[in-house]
């Protein structure tokens, strides 16, 4: 049905409610009303990469790793397969009358946050730093998750946390978060728009801070002003889980529970994730909301229910649980794994060759660790295939494949009665008897995550800095120090400082939190069945001196946009076992009333490899005072070409793209002369030194 139909259906429902059965819809876990045949249902789910927390589901890579892939099909398909296992698992549960938490079709993804600084924990959900990237990769999973059937939505889906959220995770119940009003559009808005205007996302959750001064939860200019009144938003906010006890409890926004649900309620908050609605009604009584204000949050929330054809049935009823993990599924989840990969540094050494006799020696905590697999929001899988394991099968019989811990993930030793670095012999040992060495270090999410989730106390989930854990850097030195190649692979959700591993190890790879059976695609890479071809949504600094104070909002000095040092590995930096490089680029149309501005690109594969690569395309102003100080992704392509293969792509770069953000927070019209920058990389200094190609430059002009 019409969402105008839907929302008919829900006033006609809310109509016949007293007051108090209407109040009690607005809360997360909401009651069953028998009288009217209303069934509970549970607002909270998760499918931030695969659905998570209800059972077995197919496990994709964490969110970051997703992003490296630059493939808007794929994201989108990921939605997609999330969306039917959920529906599938909906299905089955509710016919046994499980309604119960993690088990509806209301998904709290994707989080279209701004990966603004790398000591952010929760920034491995995000798609990276970069607002186009986010765009066209958050559209994307929403209209997979979301569906392209007209009548019903397949699952609904959540673009969080708006607006302005990207740690500190230890101060965020009563963290003010300063952004200006150009920072604000150019920046921390465009993905939350995008998704709203263009895939028609059903949800929008609220963040845990506040934002100049406004508790994001309880904030009129980004609610009402912006979210409903100027992009028009038509679907149910919700808020962060407990947010809105803290407008009291850490803001000091208000005194009681009854302000604080009533704040929240007037603001435009329907459905929230607490307790604090549990007040709704004394709040009532206290003439702090209105009977209307609860109907009308109760109506868009039942509208979403229709939406869904939880009331009507709908075609998706149908959907067996035998989606669940099948086949197909986990092959979408493989090929997303072997996309994300990032290739950092190869002296040759990759990719590794299957034969008689060879040793393989693996290494690192992170080797045979499921958790590294995993990042957080995750799912069950039925399976998982670390990356020792996904070596172990690759080589068989035909090698030997030796492994050892090597040291604890955080601790100075693995067994509480040894010695310090008890592990470390023994690598040094495997490292000696082995033809090559893949050493796997990094984090895993009792490092990085979201505060409370993390056994790691110091920073409630985020980092403190760049380095990887004490142990794991004793390790890498006394691996290095044999002698042997070395093929460091960081499984992380964020950027960690790899200056050694850049300067002594044969090759680096970023695997990320690479999903459940992430070890198989990553051995598949590794011995070149297929080539790494991902790219990194996020810089990798050289260390946090350059970067502003964690708390500091601005834009300034942060991400490839803003950054005024040189990157140890930039935003869209990828090798591959090929050589794909752009010969030609040249502008063959521009559309006067939209400025969008085709451009015509000849691709060629010198290489002798197969292999997918991302073009990329760049723009800078060079007039306009308002333009960010670099340049700017402005559109992005994955191609796969065969060796020696030459390709011509068309690539539309939006009008939106030539436009620059004033200090008032508004588009206006640029300086009329840019430059596109057309690559397999960015146009800096940095990508030029690691891949040896420098973009082609195409010349615009405006009138």
């Amino acid at each position: 049905m019409t969402r105008e139909e839907a929302r008919r259906r829900a006033k006609e429902l809310v109509s016949q409610m007293t007051v108090e059965e209407r109040a009690s819809q607005l809360r997360y876990d909401a009651p069953a009303i028998d009288r009217l045949g209303v069934p509970a249902y549970n607002w909270w789910g998760e499918a931030l990469h695969g659905v998570a927390r209800a059972g077995v589901a197919t496990s994709f890579p964490q969110a970051i790793g997703m992003a490296a892939t630059f493939d808007t099909e794929l994201i989108h398909s990921a939605g997609d397969v999330a969306a039917t296992e959920g529906r599938a698992k909906y299905n089955a549960y509710s016919a046994e009358n499980d309604r119960d938490i993690y088990k509806g079709l209301t998904f709290w993804s994707p989080n279209v946050n701004i990966f603004r600084d790398p000591r952010w924990g929760r920034g491995q959900e995000t798609y990276g730093e970069d607002p186009y990237l986010t765009s066209r990769l958050g559209v994307a999973y929403v209209e997979g998750l979301q569906g392209d059937d007209e009548e019903t939505l397949k699952s609904a889906a959540c673009a969080k946390h708006f607006a302005v959220h990207s740690g500190p995770e230890a101060v965020r119940h009563e963290f003010n978060a300063v952004a200006t009003k150009k920072d604000m559009a150019e920046t921390y808005l465009p993905a939350f728009k995008a998704c709203v205007q263009e895939a028609g996302v059903e949800a929008v959750m609220g963040a845990y801070n506040r934002t100049n001064g406004e508790p994001c939860c309880g904030s009129k200019t980004l609610m009402q002003d912006i979210l409903r009144d100027e992009w028009k938003f038509e679907g149910h906010y919700v808020s962060d889980c407990w947010a809105i006890k803290d407008f009291h409890e850490r803001h000091m926004v208000t005194h009681t529970m009854e302000e604080s649900a009533a704040l929240a309620l007037k603001c435009g908050c329907d459905i929230n994730c607490g307790v604090t609605y549990l007040y709704l009604l004394k709040a009532l009584e206290q003439g702090l909301v209105t009977e209307e204000e609860i109907t009308e949050a109760a109506v868009r929330a039942f509208t979403t229910r229709y939406l869904l054809g939880l009331f009507d049935g709908s075609k998706y009823d149908d959907i067996p649980y035998e989606k669940v993990e099948c086949e197909a599924h986990l092959e979408v989840a493989q090929q997303l794994t072997r996309e994300s990969v990032v290739l950092l540094k190869n002296n040759g050494v990759l990719p590794l060759q299957v034969s008689a006799g060879q040793t393989i020696g693996v290494i690192g905590p992170n080797a045979d660790s499921r958790e590294a697999l995993v990042g957080n929001y995750h799912g069950t899988s039925s399976r998982y295939i670390t990356v020792l394991e996904g070596i172990q099968d690759k080589v068989g019989h035909d090698g030997r494949v030796l492994y050892s811990e090597g040291c604890h993930l955080f601790k100075d030793r693995v067994e509480n009665l040894a010695w310090e670095n008890d592990r470390v012999a023994e690598a040094v040992v495997v490292a000696k008897h082995s033809d090559v060495v893949v050493l796997c270090v990094g984090l895993n999410e009792t490092l990085e995550g979201e505060e409370g989730d993390t056994g790691n106390s110091y920073a409630s989930g985020d980092k403190n800095d760049l380095l990887l854990p004490e142990p794991q850097r004793k390790l890498m030195e006394a691996v290095f120090a044999v002698g042997k190649p070395v093929v460091v692979c960081l499984m992380a959700g964020s950027a960690i400082d790899l200056s050694e591993a850049q300067e002594k190890a044969a090759a680096v790879l970023q695997l990320w939190y690479p999903g459940a059976r992430g070890g198989k695609a990553v051995a598949d890479i590794l011995f070149g069945d297929c080539s790494p071809s991902g790219k990194l949504p996020v810089t990798f600094y050289r260390t946090l001196e350059e970067l502003p104070a964690f708390e500091d909002y601005t834009m300034k000095g942060r991400t490839y946009r803003y950054m005024e040092q040189e990157a140890l590995y930039p935003f869209g930096y990828g090798l591959t076992y090929g050589d794909v490089l752009v010969e030609k680029a040249a502008v063959v149309q521009t559309d006067e009333a939209t400025g969008d501005t085709t451009v015509h690109v000849t691709v060629k594969n010198a290489g002798t490899a197969a292999t997918g690569d991302v073009i990329q395309i760049y723009v800078k102003d060079q007039e306009s005072p308002f333009a960010v100080p670099n340049h700017s992704l402005c559109a992005f392509a994955r191609v796969f070409l065969k060796e020696g293969e030459c390709m011509e792509i068309d690539m539309t770069v939006s009008g939106d793209a030539f436009l620059a953000v004033n200090e008032e927070g508004a588009f206006v019209k640029g300086g009329g002369s840019y430059t596109l920058y057309v690559g397999t990389g960015q146009p800096d200094g940095r990508t030029a030194a690691l891949t040896g190609k420098k973009c082609v430059e195409v010349p615009v002009t405006f009138s």
